[in-house]
């Protein structure tokens, strides 16, 4: 027996504690390269464009000390106390984000609520309005660097567009082929890159020790107070400093809350202070370096080095916003507010990494008309802020819906908390608000007319699912009919595919009209999308026996999921209902859908909903079945 004083029992209980350890600072590591990419890219222009409003009008030591206190405490008010203490904690199921947020809200009510659904859509379309403008504001703030390179820098100025287009065509480009083989570099980069950042601050303190007076709140509110309008315009800039917080909730469902909550208090919100104290202190004592205060806080022996480490970064930055909009897409699809898309998964083992070529496409396009129309980053951060300010309100207003009715905390303590985060919300949309001239309405009009789409789809498939179970048989009524009347017998089993299984399918209905025939088995199989972001093997399969001709089957999937029929029906084996590929036929209902003035929609949106459809993925695809074994009969709707 080990003797007490010798320490086994210590190094024991060590040794259990160690893999945990690891395995936090592996996850943490990971969620450095993907959660924080954009706020992390913040420093190379949230400053500049922040006292660049403050020229000529305030004195360079009250501008400094008041743009920095008021960045300090959008880190410490929106990102720290709003997302990573409170936001984190209602999660759905570990994973986070606008659409995963709407349904724990709508769980947590016991029914389905338009305001909470709406917000959902609202939050979502925020996010693509972010996501077009974040790719190209990182990587062309990082290349503009060029214009201050030793030696060259004073003739780069025309070729800082074009290699920043040639980086992000080369970004989407490499979409299809996945990222797994280089994304284990993605943490190591990003970290070192803050570890830089933070380097650079303190580097930079020393030039005016006094900065630290910043960390007051006092300074940012009096600087407010004092500059009236211009304050208000300012908030604008500052809040650059903080987009990218959506990130830390959205990809929750990746690493954990713990893995990001230790990134963000032990590396990244020291890192990020550290260096607007930096930029801060050398804008203090050199106030000519306000015009870039992080460029010209770069010694000149390691300016390529940390130029190359910055384009990086903004490079991973914006390869996070693809893979973001990659994922929401898939929730959107998986909950019913937009068509099925073709959506290709470009990795074996990771669940997240999935490709959609659509989204690529219309992101690429939008990223480059941005980058050509706008031309430089100051131009660009403008038109940046208003959508993750929406999204962030968004937020608020369904956590408000949680505390309530998930959390049962008392009504009071939940405006409490909505008045709280929201109070901080509004503040920052009022003053996004005012560079909507500037190119603020950019992300909104994107937003509006995605929100239209949103509404339109799911309007549309809700007119069309209620006119096709007027026009439908209950399938319980169609089976005693064809017990009266016995149709000819086919062998094997046909599957057909229903969103309403009670009604008998109109692919059913039409191999009996024409075909007049019945297959030996009979399978009604229903795709329910769970408001959970995954559904476990075990639940996912469930079967109810009609009779001897009928049985529905029930595909459960989460909302973070990609259908695969074929898959899961082979575990209906293990629930005693023999499945074989090989004598299976699917029967798929092909709507021919035609506008008409006398519908629910406007005619408008009839012609909307049609062009949507049209342009939907193929089922056949969507849900992975094999071509040959599909058969598709098609009927004429109007909506």
């Amino acid at each position: 027996m080990a003797d007490p004083a010798s320490g086994a029992p210590e190094a024991a209980e060590e040794s259990l504690h160690a893999p945990p350890t690891e395995s936090l600072r592996a996850l943490a590591l990971g969620a450095i390269g993907v959660v924080f990419g954009d706020i992390g890219t913040s420093p190379l222009y949230a400053m500049r464009e922040a006292l660049h409003h403050t020229r000529d009008t305030v004195s360079n030591e009250i501008a400094v000390l008041g743009v920095v206190s008021l960045v300090t405490w959008a880190l410490i008010l929106i990102v720290t106390i709003k997302y990573v203490v409170f936001l984190m904690r209602a999660d759905n199921k570990g994973e986070g984000g606008t659409l995963a947020l709407m349904a724990l809200a709508q769980r947590s009510l016991g029914r389905r609520s338009t305001a909470v659904f709406f917000l959902g859509v609202i939050g979502a379309a925020l996010f693509y309005g972010d996501g077009i403008i974040t790719p190209a504001v990182s990587v062309l703030s990082a290349i503009e660097g060029l214009k201050d390179a030793p030696g060259i820098g004073h003739r780069m100025g025309p070729f800082v567009v074009p290699i920043s287009a040639g980086i992000l065509v080369a970004l989407f480009m490499v979409q299809a082929k996945g990222t797994t083989s280089i994304a284990r570099f993605f943490g190591p980069i990003t970290a070192l890159w803050f570890l830089v950042l933070a380097g650079l601050g303190i580097y930079h303190i020393a030039d005016d020790i006094s900065i630290i007076r910043a960390l007051l709140p006092h300074y940012g509110v009096i600087f407010l107070w004092d500059n009236g309008v211009l304050g208000f315009i300012i908030l604008g800039s500052v809040f650059l400093a903080v987009t990218g917080a959506e990130a830390l909730y959205a990809d929750m469902g990746h690493f954990g809350k713990k893995p990001i909550q230790a990134a963000w208090v032990i590396l990244v919100l020291p890192s990020l202070l550290l260096n607007y104290l930096g930029q801060g202190a050398l804008v203090l004592s050199n106030p000519a370096a306000r015009s870039n205060p992080f460029f010209e806080m770069i010694p000149e022996v390691i300016y390529w080095p940390v130029l190359l480490l910055a384009t990086a970064a903004t490079v991973i930055a914006s390869q996070a916003v693809i893979t973001g909009a990659f994922s929401m897409t898939q929730q959107a699809v998986q909950l019913g507010l937009f068509p099925r898309i073709d959506i290709r998964r470009t990795s074996e083992t990771q669940a997240g990494q999935i490709y959609v070529p659509q989204v690529n496409t219309i992101l690429m396009i939008g990223v480059l008309v941005l980058l050509f129309t706008f031309r430089s980053s100051s131009n660009l951060a403008a038109a940046y802020g208003i959508a993750v300010t929406g999204a962030m309100f968004v937020d608020t207003l369904l956590f408000f819906v949680i505390v309530k009715h998930m959390w049962k905390r008392p009504t009071w303590q939940a405006w409490l908390a909505a008045l709280g985060f929201g109070a901080l919300d509004v503040t920052f949309i009022s003053s996004n608000l005012l560079k909507i001239p500037e190119g603020a309405w950019l992300p909104l009009v994107l937003g509006l007319a995605l929100v239209v789409i949103m509404w339109t789809w799911t309007r549309g498939a809700q007119i069309l699912t209620e006119k096709t179970r007027r026009d439908s048989v209950p399938l319980l009524e169609l089976s005693e009919i064809l017990k009266a009347r016995a149709p000819h017998r086919a062998h094997g089993t046909a599957i057909f595919l229903t969103s309403d299984p009670d009604m008998a399918p109109v692919a059913l209905m039409h191999n009996l009209k024409h075909n007049k025939v019945l297959h030996d088995n009979n399978i009604i199989l229903t795709v329910h999308t769970a408001e959970t972001p995954r559904v476990k093997e075990e639940n996912r399969v469930q079967i109810e026996p009609i009779n001897d001709d009928f049985k529905k089957v029930t595909i459960r999937y989460g909302f973070m999921e990609s259908p695969n029929l074929p898959k899961a029906l082979g575990l209906c084996r293990k629930l005693g209902l023999k499945f074989d590929i090989m004598a299976t036929s699917f029967f798929l209902g092909r709507r021919s859908v035609v506008a008409s003035a006398q519908s629910g929609m406007p005619l408008w949106q009839d012609k909307l909903f049609i062009f949507l459809m049209r342009n939907a993925a193929n089922p056949t695809d969507f849900y992975k079945i094999p071509p040959g074994r599909v058969v598709e009969l098609g009927t004429q709707v109007t909506v």
